[in-house]
């Protein structure tokens, strides 16, 4: 990862205009914002600025209005909740650029906070028109990325402005790429990499990348049983993808060039139904699946194994659970290995990172999330990222 400013940089912003990108594309229900996590995230950045003296001027999407405008959409209903959590009045702007925000600069006094419109109103967002992000950054003195979770999109607020004002990381997106560069970056060895969920078609980039870059690939979750079947084992009525079993085999060929062990189950769970502890519940080894079950969570036995890997390991990156955890007692395996990876972090030895929206619900479910030594809430830019792929948002802030 390259190097970039952070807010550590600033001079004096006394009077200045920072246009800050944030993410408060939040969950609404009736109209109420039902979870404020994404302006906890950006909340020491906004109030560092304010309390610097600068003009604080709020940019973000939110939902996918095309280009249009759309009054279900506006980001004047989450005025509210930014309020509740900055602690502060805040100003709501119906624009983005234009002397609509050049007359609401001019009312706010150094310290102040506004948010401006939904950037998606206006196509030029997604387009990264350079004409638009012009007309933007016209009314700032200088930008501010807080917005991880839109880093892999190269918008015009995301990436357009860095061509047009000076760029400086915010103190939540500093903290994320800091925390990434420790664990794929230039990490302590050996790294091992927990890669779970349903499909391996979605997580094949992941997987490609990984190979090369860790020690110990651990594979669990509805994907695993493709490897398995890649290797020969009977499945059953597991959800599995039998058309990639070649590409599983590749996999596995690529990281025994690149000397990384894949851990794949040999105890697992199953039922013949998927349901809340069903009677035909039952561990078995892989190779005694019956044709009518199904595997639904890996086994004790090699989660013991997996803990034991893990107290080898100085690093730690996780991205999907190990099993149908959302369906007791199919969560056994994800919360033991959870427990194991909090744990070793809190006595030092391992530095741990997860993320994916998945992810981060199974950790908070295990009890384990307040312990990893972070967490990315992002989900889209989190597996770009574990795929090796330039985050635009991101580049652009090195520049």
């Amino acid at each position: 990862m390259g190097a970039f400013k952070t807010l550590d940089d600033l001079g004096d912003v006394t009077g200045k205009v920072a246009l800050v990108r944030v993410d408060l594309n939040l969950p609404m229900d009736g109209g109420q914002v039902t979870d404020k996590t994404r302006i906890h995230a950006s909340a020491p950045t906004i109030l560092e600025l304010a309390g610097k003296g600068a003009k604080v001027l709020l940019l973000a999407h939110f939902g996918r209005p095309g280009g249009e405008r759309s009054s279900t959409q506006s980001l004047s209903m989450v005025i509210d909740a930014v309020q509740e959590v900055l602690g502060k009045e805040v100003m709501f702007v119906p624009e983005v650029a234009g002397p609509v925000v050049a007359q609401a600069v001019g009312i706010l006094r150094p310290g102040d906070i506004a948010v401006l419109e939904n950037t998606r109103f206006w196509k030029g967002e997604e387009a990264n028109d350079p004409a638009f992000a012009k007309a933007i950054a016209a009314n700032g003195d200088f930008f501010v990325n807080d917005a991880f979770s839109a880093a892999h999109r190269a918008h015009a607020t995301t990436e357009g402005l860095t061509h047009y004002l000076p760029s400086y990381a915010g103190r939540s997106m500093q903290a994320e790429l800091e925390a990434l560069g420790k664990a794929l970056g230039d990490p302590e060895r050996p790294v091992a990499a927990v890669v779970g969920g349903a499909k391996v078609s979605s997580k094949l980039a992941v997987l490609k990348h990984l190979v090369s870059k860790v020690d110990h690939l651990i594979i669990g979750g509805g994907m695993a049983n493709t490897f398995l079947a890649a290797r020969g084992v009977d499945v059953g009525k597991s959800l599995c993808e039998h058309d990639l079993t070649d590409t599983a085999e590749e996999i596995m060929g690529a990281a025994d060039q690149a000397g990384c062990t894949v851990h794949l189950p040999y105890d697992v769970v199953v039922a013949k139904e998927f349901a809340a502890n069903p009677p035909s519940l039952r561990t078995c080894n892989v190779h005694e699946v019956a044709a009518d079950e199904m595997i639904l969570d890996v086994g004790p036995q090699a989660v013991e194994a997996l803990a034991d890997v893990l107290k080898t390991c100085r690093t730690l990156v996780w991205n999907g659970p190990l099993g149908a955890f959302e369906t007791e007692p199919f969560d056994a395996a994800t919360v033991a290995l959870a427990k194991t990876a909090a744990a070793l972090t809190k006595e030092g030895s391992l530095v741990s990172v997860a993320g994916g929206g998945d992810t981060v619900a199974a950790l908070n479910h295990a009890g384990a999330a307040q312990d990893f030594t972070y967490i990315s809430t992002a989900g889209g830019a989190f597996l770009e990222w574990m795929e090796g792929r330039e985050l635009p948002g991101v580049a652009a802030l090195e520049r």
